[in-house]
């Protein structure tokens, strides 16, 4: 089942990072945007991407590669799932490179090395350790306290307006917004499927704390999910589409992984030299971002 999860998070990556081209592309038609702070979507020009059929065809594509994602969740463990978007980056760094004509410096390719091997280390290490415990009421109670305050932050950023923010805040939010969708994702379908609670909401024999609290976390999932697309699209308009997956395949897998590993207990097994090589791999991809934030040329175009 473990192959067949990553297979299925490989495919994933691949169509994030043609969802992503796609949508970037008609975002940046839509607006013009100037990496200054100031770059941002009104509501009504994100309205009007609905229109655009090069917007509609990576949303698509996008919404494909979310339902590859959640199946792999349904097979393996998150800490082992997740951090497999990363392909995505060096897939995206690629095709925009081409489309644009922009040659990456050397800046970039090491940032870019820095994001998919940290992650990639961090899958390996993670597919000797990876356990599915059962989520029970106590931990999704601590990752619900978490999503509902991380949405209200961000709902007031969504209602404070986006023209107060720099683009790095969207990439950021974008990406810890996507991390808990996938955490609260994998919560909801384990207690669903694998833990009988689909059965006992359809007979009407729920439980109505342990059912209660699964019902909580989709409709935080909902929440999360919407505020993250809202976050995804200003990040578009901010910069280049391999920062923004950079953001989005990097600190979304971070926020996921961790909740993994200290919640829902799936790297129980792992002995200390794995734990540190965890952190130490993830410092590595959180630099590859940050430098692929401040090297990249495009970046460095727009601010010139």
């Amino acid at each position: 089942m473990k192959i067949l999860a990553i297979s299925l998070a490989l495919l994933s990556a691949v169509a994030l990072a043609i969802g992503t081209q796609l949508q970037n592309g008609a975002v940046g038609v839509q607006k013009k945007a100037a990496l200054s702070g100031r770059s941002h979507l009104n509501l009504k020009q994100l309205l009007d991407l609905i229109r655009h059929p090069q917007w509609v065809t990576g949303l698509f594509i996008s919404i494909a590669a979310l339902i590859l994602q959640f199946t792999a969740l349904l097979l393996a463990p998150l800490i082992l799932v997740q951090p497999i978007g990363a392909t995505a980056l060096v897939i995206t760094s690629v095709l925009n490179a081409r489309i644009t004509k922009t040659k990456l410096n050397q800046g970039s390719v090491l940032a870019i090395l820095l994001c998919t091997g940290g992650l990639g280390a961090f899958v390996v290490m993670a597919h000797e350790v990876a356990v599915e415990p059962v989520i029970d009421d106590t931990a999704l109670m601590q990752i619900l306290a978490m999503a509902i305050t991380l949405i209200a932050i961000m709902g007031y950023i969504f209602f404070s307006g986006a023209s107060k923010f720099k683009p790095l805040t969207f990439i950021i939010g974008a990406g810890v917004l996507y991390g808990f969708v996938a955490t609260l994702t994998k919560v909801v379908i384990k207690r669903l499927f694998n833990q009988d609670g689909f059965n006992r909401l359809i007979s009407f024999q729920g439980e109505l704390l342990t059912d209660g609290l699964t019902v909580l976390a989709l409709v935080s999932m909902i929440a999360a999910g919407l505020l993250g697309g809202w976050f995804v699209q200003n990040a578009y308009a901010s910069g280049p589409p391999d920062l923004v997956v950079a953001g989005l395949t990097v600190i979304d897998p971070l926020i996921a992984v961790s909740i993994g590993v200290v919640l829902l207990n799936e790297a129980m097994n792992a002995p200390w030299p794995i734990m540190l090589g965890f952190l130490a791999s993830g410092a590595m991809a959180v630099v590859g971002v940050f430098l692929l934030s401040k090297v990249h040329p495009e970046v460095i175009k727009e601010s010139i």
